[in-house]
């Protein structure tokens, strides 16, 4: 969440709240406290995200063996001082919280856009300065840690909350993140994410008790200075007004121009001055303006409010607990939701007790161009394999399927080229078509034997419309290879204009990656990023993220781990991959040179293509002219052992861009992707360095 200007405040005009800390001190004293259990650092992992992802690429679709290594290093960082690790996720999106949500997303849809401007007049990746996280690192990184044996858990609520009240039932030493929020709950010291050094395992901690110190407040006073100075909970706009009387109240007419400076100050003074009590909390409310009916401070106030806490500033009528929508569900659907929220807060299952106890489902943004009208959005393309997931999770009603007199609805969040999340879309679940129609959740999730397991496999390629074709797929092995197939041969039935190439580049860097170190994978260098390969590797990664969810309704016919990226998936080698393959490359050289990964290659393809044509779907050559000159780029097998090669970098050659300077945008509610409008165009101007500071688009 955060609290506005508080961050600034504590790190440039309150230094006396903040000081480094030594972990391994810090772990030592805890230990010598608490001897009868282990120093707990709790990690707020959405905020550790970016720092967690220092693969220099990140722009290709995610570097994600290189990835899990960044993970392994921080993991193993703490385990050699005897930290234990508990990581936190967000597990849903309150209603609360869901307009700050959508004014992320929509800013972050013109980040892209920027990004997109930027390898279209440069063919490079931007710099740091634009960087944007991998679409899914937040999904995949909850079973990457999983893997690991840690201890992962997915928020049935608020995570802030979950994590502050988490850390302080359980006598944990500190709560790792970067979000203010964790100087206003009363809950254990917080450390700072952005300021630790992993080498020296130091960081800043900052001291809520400083703080009220220098502003005079108590810390139960922490929550209303937050509302007032404006978080998720209250708007900035409702609080504005309010703000600038603290201000004109507390600084001389002319230290006007330390107003930033000294906000917070002014509204702690004015806290300081306020009875503090109900009817004190309704004196401010009468300040503020807003057009809910409900008290907005109390709201926020009781939002900080951990278990067993009070304020005084709320009346003393508790704070109710949350509920979920089906708590008082008996018999089998008691056991099937049961088993779903307990699989939800392991990060075992994804999606699943969303639908099931909300029917309400989001996804953030994703890698994709908007003005590429010839490739539709991720969330457009897996709608129909959503749908299927729905069907099987919801079409159930007391053992009975189709009882519902209406179909049931999902309200999806997704963003997506054209969508403004002005409301949810309504999504229908649909039924699977499977011969002796869909089993119900209590077989698939609670029930074992040969049948069931065979059972679990149909119904989950019944979501992308295979099943007619297990007998071919299901003996495939390894079982990334099965899982490979089936989103290649959907992702093409459903994108008419992915071509022979990109599909010969999407299944070569999944052939080739399996026995490639990491250290590889670092090593190549990408001789100029294309625009359409960025989406399509985006288009790629959701995918794996549908499929991972399809798992989760079905039982589990997969083991999580064999639809992960890092098996089957590595940005830089499919970029490369897709330059070759639209440059008229050999399939011996698409395929380093490798008898058996070429004999692998052709025969998945084979599969594949002739699932497509039973399907009417007849995959056709269209190779893309822009990428057909590449300079001073050797191919791979051309020297060193399998393609072992340094690709030239991106500003040694002028970069051409294919794209007209006007498109046409998706029209309507549910867009449907326009023919393929791509001309050439040359700039003629030579791009930037790899961190060069864009000069035509504004940093964010």
């Amino acid at each position: 969440m955060g609290v506005k200007g508080l961050q600034g405040f504590v790190d440039h005009a309150c230094p006396q709240a903040s000081m480094w800390v030594n972990l391994k001190e810090m772990a030592k004293q805890h230990q010598h406290s608490h001897p009868e259990s282990p120093p707990v650092l709790v990690v707020d992992a959405m905020a550790c995200l970016r720092s967690w992802y220092t693969p220099e690429a990140w722009v290709h679709g995610g570097q994600w063996r290189e990835y899990m290594r960044s993970l392994n290093t921080f993991v193993d960082a703490f385990s050699a001082i005897d930290i234990k690790l508990v990581f936190f996720f967000d597990g849903v999106i309150e209603q609360k919280k869901r307009h700050v949500w959508i004014k992320r997303r929509l800013r972050n849809n013109t980040e892209i856009a920027n990004i997109f401007q930027f390898i279209k007049a440069n063919g490079c990746q931007p710099g740091r300065n634009m960087f944007c996280i991998p679409s899914g690192l937040a999904t995949f990184t909850r079973f990457a840690l999983k893997s690991m044996g840690l201890d992962t858990i997915s928020s049935l609520k608020e995570a802030d909350y979950e994590i502050a009240n988490y850390a302080r039932l359980n006598g944990c030493m500190a709560i790792l993140s970067q979000d203010t929020d964790y100087l206003i709950y009363d809950t254990v010291p917080y450390l700072s994410v952005n300021k630790l050094q992993l080498g020296k395992l130091t960081t800043v901690m900052y001291s809520r008790e400083s703080l009220c110190r220098i502003l005079c407040l108590q810390q139960t006073d922490l929550p209303l200075l937050a509302c007032l100075l404006s978080n998720d909970v209250v708007p900035e706009q409702a609080v504005e007004g309010l703000k600038q009387q603290c201000l004109a109240r507390y600084l001389p007419s002319d230290s006007r121009a330390r107003q930033r400076k000294e906000v917070v100050a002014a509204v702690a003074h004015y806290i300081s001055g306020i009875s503090r009590s109900h009817d004190g909390l309704r004196e401010v409310e009468r300040n503020i303006q807003h057009t809910s009916r409900e008290s907005l401070l109390e709201v926020g106030v009781r939002f900080y409010l951990l278990s067993g806490q009070d304020s005084p500033w709320l009346p003393k009528s508790g704070t109710p607990p949350g509920t979920d929508q089906h708590e008082n569900a008996t018999g089998p659907l008691q056991s099937i939701l049961q088993f779903a929220k307990e699989k939800h807060i392991k990060a075992e299952s994804s999606t699943v007790y969303k639908v099931l106890n909300a029917r309400e489902v989001d996804c953030s943004n994703t890698l994709e161009d908007e003005l590429d009208t010839e490739l539709p959005g991720q969330a457009i393309v897996y709608r129909p394999a959503r749908q299927c997931i729905y069907g099987i999770l919801l079409t159930e009603r007391n053992g009975q399927l189709g009882a519902a007199k209406s179909c049931p609805t999902v309200k999806e969040w997704f963003v997506y080229p054209g969508n403004r999340l002005q409301q949810p879309d309504l999504v229908p679940a649909l039924l699977p078509e499977l011969p002796g129609g869909t089993p119900d959740l209590q077989t698939l999730w609670l029930t074992e034997g040969v049948e069931v397991q065979k059972l679990r496999y149909c119904t989950f390629l019944a979501c992308f419309g295979l099943q007619d074709f297990a007998e071919e797929l299901l003996p495939l092995e390894p079982p990334t290879a099965v899982a490979l197939c089936c989103l290649l041969i959907y992702v093409t039935l459903q994108a008419s204009q992915i071509c022979q190439e990109d599909l010969d580049a999407y299944l070569a860097q999944a052939v080739c990656i399996r026995d490639k170190p990491t250290d590889h994978l670092a090593q190549i260098q990408v001789p100029c990023v294309d625009s359409r390969a960025v989406h399509l590797a985006s288009l790629f990664v959701r995918g794996l993220s549908v499929l991972v969810s399809a798992n989760s309704a079905c039982g589990f016919p997969f083991k999580m781990v064999d639809l992960m990226p890092w098996e089957v998936f590595d940005g830089k080698l499919f970029h490369t991959k897709y330059l070759q393959s639209h440059n008229g490359c050999t399939m011996e050289d698409l395929l380093e040179k490798k008898d058996v990964l070429l004999q692998e290659f052709q025969k998945l393809k084979s599969l594949i293509n002739s699932i497509c044509v039973r399907k009417n779907r007849s995959i056709q050559s269209n190779p893309r002219p822009w990428v057909a000159a590449l300079e001073n780029w050797e191919r791979p097998g051309a020297r060193g052992r399998g393609g072992s090669h340094h690709m030239a970098q991106c500003e040694q050659r002028p970069h051409t861009s294919p794209f007209p300077s006007h498109h046409q945008g998706y029209q309507g509610r549910y867009p449907q992707p326009g023919p393929a409008n791509r001309a050439q165009t040359g700039r003629g101007s030579r791009p930037g360095r790899y961190n060069r500071r864009p000069q035509l688009y504004p940093r964010y």
